[in-house]
């Protein structure tokens, strides 16, 4: 293969809570009103990415990583993760309240639903006054306390609400219990799972009248009951890969760029860059690709070496 940076398709996905600034504030073609999330990178069943630039437009992701594993992946992800894509990248759009939820770790969710677990990070990229995120519980609990206010209703008394800002960066492991508050524009690196226990959802009902489907028989195996500490500080050094979150599944970098700025890999990981402020060139070989906010590119694993032009905000995230 020649390779080169590679666009996607965004997939675009209703919920009762989405709206509109996937459109107003990302440039994303959306057409409803109540769109919550754009799925910039994805090979979750039924929901796989198509290319959208360059020689390889209208392949899927699946077909390009079953032809090119170890060119796409990078030669230390394809032997530990063999012919799948094990993240998933996406942007979202909170006009209401996101359900109260968490997510299974890799054994339980293996064992219930033959998938990844699912430990994500969250980016905000815009809040409103007063917006907000649930992570955790304020103080230890038990599963005895947890289910009475769950039952009286009373669940978000227990639980740890931030008021957020632009720039503010949360690591949520597995069996963390969290919501997007309304108000937040999110970019979203999680592993590739949609596996998903919804605790509570604040008595909403879709247009035909019906509450969503809520897991609380699932979730108690899967609640951390301990406090946690998510919220990740970093630096901010201009033209430089700064280390927001590091973990097991993914490593995300801030990269302010103002100006440019080398970049040097290894083949053993491809990167992603999210383009969440500004716009920047990527110079390969002195060809030029371009791109803007709300964009995402997969730099396959074999280009180790290019340059980044602009003035941006971008999340630099691959796997060590």
């Amino acid at each position: 293969m020649k390779p080169y940076p590679l666009q996607f398709e965004p997939i675009f996905k209703e919920r009762i809570w989405g709206g509109t600034k996937l459109k107003t504030y990302l440039n994303k073609a959306i057409t409803s009103n109540i769109t919550g999330e754009s799925w910039e990178l994805s090979t979750v069943a039924n929901d796989v990415s198509i290319v959208a630039n360059g020689a390889f437009k209208g392949k899927d992701l699946n077909e390009l990583i079953n032809e090119f594993p170890a060119e796409i992946l990078g030669t230390r992800v394809y032997a530990t993760y063999g012919k799948q894509f094990p993240l998933l990248f996406k942007y979202l759009d909170a006009r209401e309240d996101l359900s109260i939820q968490l997510h299974p770790n890799d054994e339980l969710a293996m064992k219930r639903h033959h998938s990844f677990g699912k430990t994500e990070m969250w980016y905000v990229m815009q809040s409103d006054e007063q917006a907000s995120l649930i992570v955790g519980f304020k103080e230890k609990e038990s599963p005895e306390q947890f289910l009475k206010n769950v039952h009286d209703k009373t669940l978000l008394t227990i639980l740890d609400s931030k008021k957020v800002q632009k720039g503010d960066v949360f690591l949520l492991n597995t069996g963390t219990i969290h919501a997007i508050g309304a108000g937040n524009v999110i970019a979203e690196i999680q592993q590739t799972s949609d596996i998903t226990y919804r605790i509570y959802d604040f008595d909403r009902v879709d247009a035909n009248g019906n509450q969503r489907e809520l897991h609380l028989d699932l979730a108690l195996e899967a609640i951390n009951y301990d406090t946690v500490a998510a919220q990740q500080s970093y630096a901010k050094v201009e033209n430089v890969s700064n280390q927001m979150v590091h973990c097991k599944y993914f490593t995300t970098n801030f990269l302010p760029l103002k100006g440019s700025t080398e970049i040097h890999k290894t083949n053993e990981s491809f990167t992603v860059y999210m383009c969440v402020e500004g716009d920047f060139h990527l110079n390969i070989n002195n060809d030029l690709y371009t791109y803007t906010k709300g964009d995402t590119v997969l730099i396959p694993a074999t280009l180790t070496d290019f340059q980044l032009n602009g003035t941006a905000t971008l999340l630099e995230i691959y796997i060590s």
